[in-house]
């Protein structure tokens, strides 16, 4: 229950909940809405289900966003542009002083099967959302990571001390990436995708910005872990032709970029995230895919 959740974490839900007025909802709340159930406690942010004749989730920031490179603004913008073509739950309601978003509840399916198909079509209507200023650079998150790890725990710069020079080839060979860049989602994994009422939806939006769409769909390769025939189909799919190898070698870069990315993310943090056992398979995974990538 909401007794679980950190003492400031709680207050700003409590002030969320008391703005319920001025949610975006038609027809409007009846009463306060009550709080439901915890769905999630992470360190990027905490979601709540609530109640008032209808369902809501409630997310509150449990980082600051900007030292993590997100906009909440430019992310409340996309998401409406995504509900708006029938890609995300439709959002009520912003409040960037609380760091709190509220969202219609989408009940889940029973059954959430992972079609890579369908995963490619969710894809091709991301992309084709209105363009944003926010752009994805992956050499300077890269490097503010890495910065900011060296600062607040140098003592875990050591596990990646190896890769740092097979990270630069990669940036340097993915800078040759002419494809337009499109409005990405950057985080579509398997967690932040859900089927509801038989159709598919993309969650938690908070890293979308312009950037290659092969890099969003290496994301979902690498996150994922899909095997190579899964990556071809999902690639087919998506362009409605075979990919050449040369976008295949592409999407295997941007992916051990982007688990690179990911272990920074979990090292930085000022408290352990992964066990031991967790982070060095995460090693093994960036050092096998980097081999495979040529560097």
């Amino acid at each position: 229950m909401v007794t679980t959740l950190p003492g400031n974490i709680r207050l700003k839900l409590d002030q969320t909940l008391v703005q319920w007025r001025h949610w975006e909802v038609n027809p409007a709340l009846p009463q306060t809405p009550v709080v439901v159930a915890v769905l999630g406690a992470g360190l990027s942010n905490f979601s709540v289900l609530v109640e008032a004749g209808r369902q809501f989730v409630v997310r509150i920031d449990g980082i600051t966003p900007s030292a993590h490179g997100l906009n909440r603004q430019g992310e409340w913008r996309t998401l409406s542009a995504a509900h708006r073509a029938g890609l995300a739950p439709r959002p009520c309601y912003f409040n960037p002083e609380l760091g709190s978003l509220v969202c219609d509840y989408l009940p889940p399916d029973e059954q959430q099967p992972v079609d890579v198909t369908e995963v490619a079509i969710l894809f091709r209507g991301i992309h084709q959302l209105p363009a944003r200023h926010h752009r994805l650079d992956l050499a300077e998150r890269i490097l503010s990571y890495e910065k900011r790890l060296a600062n607040r725990h140098p003592e875990r710069t050591t596990q990646l001390a190896a890769f740092r020079r097979g990270v630069s080839e990669l940036l340097d060979a993915t800078s040759s990436d002419r494809q337009p860049r499109v409005l990405c989602h950057n985080d579509l994994l398997q967690a932040n995708r859900l089927r509801s009422g038989g159709k598919l939806y993309a969650l938690d939006w908070e890293y979308a910005a312009m950037g290659s769409p092969w890099y969003d769909l290496a994301v979902v390769a690498a996150g994922d872990n899909l095997t190579s025939p899964a990556i071809e189909k999902l690639l087919e799919a998506y362009a409605d032709k075979p990919p050449s190898a040369t976008q295949l070698q592409l999407v295997a870069q941007y992916g051990c970029l982007y688990r690179y990315l990911e272990l920074l993310w979990y090292l930085v943090q000022d408290y352990p995230v992964l066990e031991y056992w967790q982070i060095q398979e995460k090693l093994e995974q960036l050092s096998e895919s980097l081999y495979h990538a040529g560097t």
